[in-house]
């Protein structure tokens, strides 16, 4: 399985999270420039944390204009496994990918600590190496991570199982104690907290290599069983 690391003008996050795949999670891994117009090539596209643009007009405001973006939606029409975290989440949140959107924190502080999460589905992409209700230990490190929708996009991520991951304290005001959310064929995930950063115990917890794990445990299911 081949990953593409999305690298914007104000990526900070890009190196940690090709670290966590090529070293880590063992598998292969390419930066992609956000003027790229072709991800064929890539298996899994992987949507950084930082600050796209500077983050200005809002969150992944702009970021969501790069050329890389169309491809990104195309690969996720074809069922390509997206993960984007922090910077990355608000940016499918900005493109539509996935529904809602991101608000200041409830505090206006920029936070940056470990947080405990609670698996709400782990029959996902993204989750099948973990147990329903497991608690995780991965870290935050964001301003405007306070996820907000409205009612009626709140009762479908219930009705459809698709919000993945929710924080046991929540530290910024998200809706429901949301921490990260899917959309509807449950090949787009997007989450604020750092599972590349928690892939080992010297980072202080390894529970976010799991993730990694299933996005290519559901990969070779679906593609190297299937030959």
């Amino acid at each position: 399985m081949k990953f593409a690391v999305i690298v914007f003008p104000g990526s900070n996050c890009d190196t940690d999270m090709y670290h966590a795949v090529k070293d880590e999670l063992g598998a292969e891994v390419e930066y992609v420039w956000h003027d790229t117009t072709n991800l064929d090539q890539f298996d899994g596209i992987l949507l950084p944390g930082g600050f796209s643009y500077g983050d200005y007009l809002r969150t992944g405001a702009i970021a969501q204009f790069s050329n890389v973006m169309t491809e990104v939606v195309k690969a996720a029409r074809e069922g390509k496994p997206v993960l984007g975290v922090c910077n990355g989440f608000q940016i499918l949140l900005e493109t539509g990918l996935l529904p809602g959107a991101m608000r200041r924190n409830e505090s206006l502080k920029f936070i940056c600590q470990p947080e405990e999460l609670v698996v709400e589905n782990a029959a996902t992409t993204f989750t099948s190496q973990y147990e329903k209700g497991e608690v995780i230990s991965v870290p935050v490190a964001h301003g405007e991570g306070n996820y907000y929708c409205d009612e009626e996009t709140l009762e479908e991520l219930k009705a459809n199982n698709q919000i993945v991951f929710t924080y046991k304290n929540n530290p910024n005001g998200s809706v429901e104690n949301i921490a990260g959310i899917t959309n509807k064929e449950g090949n787009v995930l997007g989450m604020m907290p750092h599972p590349e950063r928690a892939v080992d115990e010297l980072l202080g917890s390894k529970d976010g290599l799991k993730l990694f794990q299933s996005i290519v445990k559901s990969w070779r299911e679906r593609y190297v069983a299937a030959t």
